[in-house]
């Protein structure tokens, strides 16, 4: 039995506690939350008897295997690292970390202790996206040309997962006070990676962030609402291709929608999770020269809470671990430098 403890009891603490409920031999022990009420409300819907209020308490007292860390972005760092130094494995959201420093901490310190490491990026459950990196390693469209990759995203105009302003649920992810990098950090970080995993690893970045008046005095009580809305990000990649990723909560009648278009010199494919997480879109060969697109099915994959289990169970630590989140959070760094720059900066 692989016993899991959850650090940070708030709205993605509930997919993390549903998905390793449904693994066979998997059993939550237990809860911590700087907020005693929201742990004790989680534990008590999940079947979860031992509760803290802090993770040090937790670390010393509670016997566990490998922990889940859901706090907010800057807790990731502190909360991974204590847990490491005590032998837990750990499944961290994204971002790994507020910085590359911090992040590359974390990686080291995994490796060197010899835990299972992973980083929450849930995208990768997409069988589509994993065809896709097969197929351009595989060079089945060439050499990759051009890129256009987005996830979009439209709460700030809408009310479909509920009022942002009532209530303080999502205000910690539009204030860095609160420990968010924005948009960059909240979905950018997904569809960096996304792009990266599927067409190669980028050289260098010129991107602009832009945060929008949302509120009188862009205040809403102790929340200060200052973290960028949209990012765009020009990127050149070690291959030599070009493209853009853009990303907004202001993107008005989308709900969460990633597309990844991939053009090569022999291929094309295009990734849309709207459309389908199993298949993808491919023109080669013979269709290049009419522009035709065919459906490809891409079978299934495990989710990242099945691979982290199966990874702790043999030893192998599997994909993406806390050194791909450390460069994804590279990337990140390099947009935020950028933007403050107003030049290409080289990852």
């Amino acid at each position: 039995m692989i016993k899991i403890a959850v650090v940070g009891t708030g709205g993605m603490a509930h997919q993390h506690a549903k998905e390793f409920s449904a693994i066979r031999g998997t059993k939550l022990v237990a809860a911590c939350d700087i907020v005693r009420e929201r742990a004790d409300a989680f534990a008590s819907k999940h079947g979860i008897h031992e509760v803290y209020d802090d993770v040090d308490e937790l670390l010393a007292q509670s016997e566990f295997d490998a922990v889940s860390v859901v706090t907010t972005d800057d807790a990731h760092a502190p909360v991974s690292l204590k847990a490491i130094a005590k032998g837990k494995h750990v499944l961290c959201e994204k971002p790994l970390a507020t910085n590359y420093i911090e992040a590359k901490s974390m990686a080291d310190a995994a490796r060197q202790a010899g835990v299972i490491n992973m980083v929450n990026l849930s995208y990768r459950n997409a069988a589509a996206i994993q065809k896709a990196h097969q197929l351009v390693q595989q060079g089945v469209i060439g050499k990759v040309m051009h890129i256009e990759a987005s996830y979009l995203q439209g709460w700030l105009s809408s009310t479909y997962w509920g009022d942002w302003r009532s209530g303080t649920g999502m205000l910690w992810r539009l204030s860095t006070a609160h420990g968010s990098l924005g948009v960059l950090g909240d979905i950018g970080v997904h569809i960096i990676d996304f792009t990266t995993y599927a067409a190669g690893d980028i050289q260098s970045v010129n991107c602009r962030l832009k945060t929008f008046p949302k509120v009188e005095g862009d205040r809403l009580g102790d929340y200060v609402l200052d973290a960028n809305d949209s990012a765009v990000i020009t990127i050149e990649m070690i291959g030599g291709a070009i493209g853009t990723i853009h990303t907004s909560r202001w993107a008005t009648g989308q709900r969460n929608s990633l597309r990844l278009r991939i053009y090569g010199d022999e291929g094309a494919l295009v990734v849309d999770l709207d459309q389908s997480w199993n298949s993808l879109q491919i023109c080669r060969g013979k269709d290049v020269d009419k522009a035709v697109w065919k459906t490809l099915a891409c079978g299934k994959t495990p989710n990242i809470y099945q691979r982290f289990i199966k990874s702790i169970r043999t030893g192998e630590n599997d994909q993406p671990d806390f050194g791909r989140g450390a460069t994804v959070q590279k990337v990140m760094d390099a947009c935020i430098e950028s933007n403050l720059k107003g030049h290409y900066v080289a990852i």
